[in-house]
């Protein structure tokens, strides 16, 4: 709003310092000084509240020291993050970008179905939240929505990198782009010599219809990744500051990409698509990346405030969705891969018991509780000697090191191919 405000007084009146809101990274600034503002001063406001009104974390006996010691911490402090994210955002950022509109549509759809389930649980004190499948149809609800704009607006375009090499060294001389905006299924793809994929390469069989086929397969890989993404959030989202951590360093890495990928000689650059509009996403990633910091100000060991689901699903969506629109969705199990490990561990350890027909699953946890037991095998056995139990802090300082580890090497993939 005051970017739209501030374009019309610079426009008509000259007002002295209203260009200033025409730098992405003016706004960018702004947009995270402002959402670490509201998440560290006006978060404390809502955890008295929720401490007032008694919404406190239900802790399941999982045998790991200090655990029972989080119960009755204030729960549904995703609020926080939410509220954080969208006022600089729709102060800071332009509304009439169909990206961030969709990162607003986002942020608020998953945030009220967290909300939801952590009311059911708080309030109705049903301990199982809202059930799986109405969870699953929202996911790929938005999933949906996402897909099928990112195929109808006219405004999700590409323009393609053309590689223009040597006659005698067939080396890369000079990166050059079509001269109009195209729709088109490419993506970004790690590893691959001209860093391209086309979902609709899979249906060349079918002639003239492969672009709409490869549409079809666009939007399913979206509702894929929006469900895993959200759910991998909300696996990792157990200890103090590891699920708020993991994000913001995942949430750098994607304003850098949006950047890079929205600003035309940048992509020329690194030799990737370039993709007009998408520099305005930096605005968000800016509100992002200060509401998971100031939230982790009161998340950190040890805890004043959970997040709830009404964070984590938000904050997993919401990277999903910006690696969609940014065409980076095939970087995720790089980018993402503390999530992806989380899930792949609660995958198996289901497997394993469906398999042995146990008639329970319990013990059964994400990986990063495995850490928090002694033991004389598993996993744990291939990171500490002796295989003692290790401090909760420790554990989510050494997530975060290999999040930001993944985070450089995604970074570095856009070079290697």
């Amino acid at each position: 709003m005051l970017y739209h405000l501030f374009q019309y007084l610079d426009h008509h009146f000259n007002i002295p310092g209203g260009g200033l809101f025409n730098y992405i990274s003016f706004r960018t600034g702004m947009a995270f000084i402002l959402a670490l503002l509201l998440s560290t001063m006006f978060g404390r406001r809502i955890i008295d509240y929720l401490q007032k009104k008694q919404i406190g974390e239900t802790i399941r006996e999982l045998g790991l020291e200090g655990q029972m010691s989080k119960k009755g911490t204030p729960t549904m402090g995703g609020v926080i993050i939410i509220i954080a994210i969208l006022i600089p955002t729709l102060l800071l950022a332009s509304l009439t970008n169909i990206y961030v509109l969709l990162m607003i549509i986002t942020t608020v759809w998953l945030g009220t179905i967290g909300f939801m389930d952590d009311y059911i649980k708080v309030f109705l004190k049903n301990k199982e939240g809202l059930k799986g499948k109405f969870k699953i149809v929202g996911q790929v609800g938005l999933g949906l929505i996402i897909g099928l704009t990112m195929y109808l607006s006219p405004d999700t375009v590409i323009r393609e990198n053309i590689e223009v090499k040597g006659a005698d060294t067939q080396r890369v001389e000079e990166v050059l782009y079509a001269k109009k905006d195209v729709k088109s299924t490419k993506t970004t793809i790690p590893f691959f010599k001209n860093n391209n994929l086309d979902y609709a390469d899979a249906f060349k069989w079918a002639g003239e219809k492969a672009q709409d086929y490869g549409w079809i397969l666009f939007v399913f890989v979206a509702i894929f990744i929006v469900t895993a993404v959200s759910n991998g959030a909300n696996l990792t989202d157990g200890l103090d500051g590891l699920a708020t951590g993991s994000s913001a360093i995942m949430g750098i890495i994607l304003g850098i990409l949006a950047y890079v990928s929205g600003n035309v000689n940048y992509a020329g650059y690194l030799n990737i698509m370039y993709l007009p509009g998408t520099g305005e996403l930096l605005v968000f990633a800016g509100a992002f990346i200060g509401a998971t910091i100031g939230f982790l100000w009161y998340n950190s060991f040890p805890a004043q405030v959970f997040m709830g689901d009404t964070g984590s699903l938000t904050l997993g969506g919401i990277i999903a969705v910006f690696a969609i629109v940014t065409r980076k969705e095939l970087l995720i199990p790089i980018l993402c891969g503390v999530f992806f490990v989380e899930s792949l561990s609660v995958m198996m350890q289901v497997s394993y018991f469906k398999f042995t027909k146990r008639r329970t699953g319990e013990g059964m946890t994400p990986l990063h509780h495995h850490f928090q037991k002694p033991g004389n095998s598993g996993i744990q056995a291939l990171f500490q000697h002796p295989l003692q139990a290790m401090p909760e802090s420790k554990i989510v300082i050494r997530f975060w090191i290999v999040g930001i580890i993944l985070a450089a090497i995604t970074i570095i993939t856009l070079k290697i191919r």
